[in-house]
């Protein structure tokens, strides 16, 4: 049995065949508007779930930068004034070198004393420090100065600051110590102002410098030579810990290009073939019009005749 073709049904299917070309056309020209291949998820359903983890990944790999970026600006920071901290030291070396001689004058003694005192305030303000308005050598209460200057006592006293760790997040399960002590850079607490602590030493020379005793001067420089090797110490960790931070750095910065690279592989659309493509379709639709055009020519006046 033959079926019967009507007009009905020529323009029915002629209808759909040119929405379906125009719904082609419409995603490639939202795929070439965007530049990707994946613009919902009905466009790709398992290119979607990878479109979105290499995101997630992405997203978590730029944060890990910027943590490394704050780490070694603190890192850095630390170096600096953990230098400027073994300046002043080494002039105060040299000054009490000058005051353990015994031919010194009192008046000599005097503006050595003057000056020392005023290297020791150096120190307390170096010992202060802040970035980013957070103290850097009190642990965890970054909020607060670890030397109260406004308590002479507490700094002569030696006084330790918070012990507490500053981590850094800088990748899955990686956390990075960035902060030091006052302990660890200018010696653990001394109350009773008899150990190697920097202050205690200065204000134990600043003392003997007054009362014009130059042996207890000169016995002073051996420590003076401690608290110089701790500084320095503390200078080598933080080297050491500056080259793991760039070792972390060039490494998520080569894993954040291959997650780029593999995410334009999933979304990006290829311009050569979808241009190609689109140019098709365009002369599809227009010999779909065309062939329409001498389907539907017919008239009511030309079956009337």
């Amino acid at each position: 049995m033959s079926l019967r073709v009507t007009q009905s049904m020529m323009h029915l299917q002629l209808t759909r065949n040119l929405n379906r070309n125009l719904t082609q056309m419409e995603q490639l020209q939202m795929q070439a508007t965007t530049g990707r291949k994946i613009n919902k998820a009905s466009d790709d359903p398992v290119g979607i779930t990878y479109s979105l983890r290499y995101r997630t990944e992405l997203s978590a790999n730029d944060q890990y930068q910027k943590n490394v970026d704050s780490a070694l600006s603190w890192l850095d920071f630390n170096d600096t004034v953990v230098g400027q901290a073994g300046d002043v030291l080494l002039r105060i070396k040299d000054l009490v070198t000058q005051g353990s001689n015994g031919t010194n004058p009192d008046l000599a003694l005097g503006n050595i004393k003057s000056e020392v005192e005023q290297l020791k305030k150096q120190l307390v303000d170096i010992a202060n420090s802040k970035i980013n308005g957070k103290y850097v050598f009190n642990g965890e209460q970054f909020d607060k100065p670890p030397y109260d200057t406004s308590d002479p006592a507490m700094v002569a006293n030696a006084v330790a600051g918070d012990t507490g760790k500053i981590q850094y997040a800088v990748g899955v399960n990686m956390q990075l110590d960035i902060n030091f002590s006052t302990s660890q850079v200018f010696g653990d607490a001394d109350p009773a102002g008899t150990g190697n602590n920097v202050f205690s030493v200065l204000e134990r020379i600043i003392t003997s410098l007054d009362a014009g005793e130059h042996g207890d001067v000169s016995a002073e420089i051996a420590n003076l030579d401690t608290s110089i090797d701790r500084m320095l110490n503390v200078r080598s960790e933080i080297g050491a810990r500056v080259n793991r931070v760039e070792l972390i750095q060039n490494r998520l910065s080569d894993l954040g290009i291959n997650l780029t690279d593999m995410k334009s592989r999933v979304e990006d659309a290829d311009y050569e073939k979808l241009l190609i493509d689109t140019k098709i379709n365009e002369n599809i639709y227009q010999a779909s019009l065309s062939v329409g055009a001498k389907v539907i020519s017919k008239s009511l006046v030309d079956f009337l005749r």
